[in-house]
């Protein structure tokens, strides 16, 4: 079976030849260009995948606008910044596709030379603490390397579109009896400055936007 990848991407050009390249075969990627200034979405177009632009700034407005332009039973989301090996995707669509859970979150093994600071792994491990405590569902890490069925994900009516995105789509497919469970996959040395854990304050915003998410507030914008 075929199952489209959702790759949010801005500015990803120096990374993604490496992440399309390793694309396994059934896996078709679906590049979301988030308003990047290089040659992301040529790049992403000459190596075969779907290009679909998303002019509105935000990680939840490319996610959702590559789930729209998905058309398999399956879809996965993940990082287009070489930090994660698509090569990797079959544990996460494994369960999924064999009918035992609902949703599958890979949760990231640091790999040497993974760029991952420890305000970023802080608020990760605190995060998926809250989760666990608020939701039963025994997750350590809210990773972006995902896998459900698109039908399913897109009846849970998400209406996040900045950071808060991953972190709702746990919440909504918790409180609605989804199987959600975690497979390891590694971290890995990503290409570039990431636009939110590189920096303090892009933690901190996405930090905001999860509390928002947690405390039941929408952030559109």
């Amino acid at each position: 079976m075929r199952i489209d990848v959702v790759l949010p991407c801005l500015d990803e050009e120096a990374a993604l030849p490496w992440v399309l390249e390793r694309m396994p075969d059934g896996f078709h990627p679906i590049v979301v260009d988030n308003g990047s200034t290089d040659g992301s979405a040529r790049i992403a177009a000459e190596l075969g995948a779907t290009v679909v632009t998303e002019p509105r700034r935000g990680f939840g407005a490319a996610c959702h606008a590559g789930l729209t332009a998905a058309t398999t039973d399956v879809v996965c989301f993940m990082d287009a910044d070489a930090s994660l090996n698509p090569e990797q995707l079959p544990r996460v669509t494994g369960p999924v596709v064999a009918g035992e859970a609902d949703l599958v979150l890979g949760r990231r093994v640091l790999r040497p030379g993974a760029s991952w600071p420890v305000h970023a792994r802080l608020g990760n491990a605190l995060l998926a603490r809250r989760l666990r405590r608020r939701t039963g569902v025994p997750l350590h890490d809210l990773g972006p390397m995902r896998a459900c069925g698109r039908a399913g994900l897109l009846s849970l009516g998400l209406v996040d579109r900045r950071c808060g995105y991953p972190l709702e789509m746990v919440l909504r497919a918790a409180a609605t009896g989804w199987r959600i469970g975690e497979a390891d996959v590694d971290y890995l040395p990503r290409a570039g400055r990431s636009k939110v854990t590189g920096t303090v304050r892009g933690t901190l915003r996405a930090i905001g936007d999860m509390r928002r998410v947690m405390a039941g507030r929408e952030s559109r914008a």
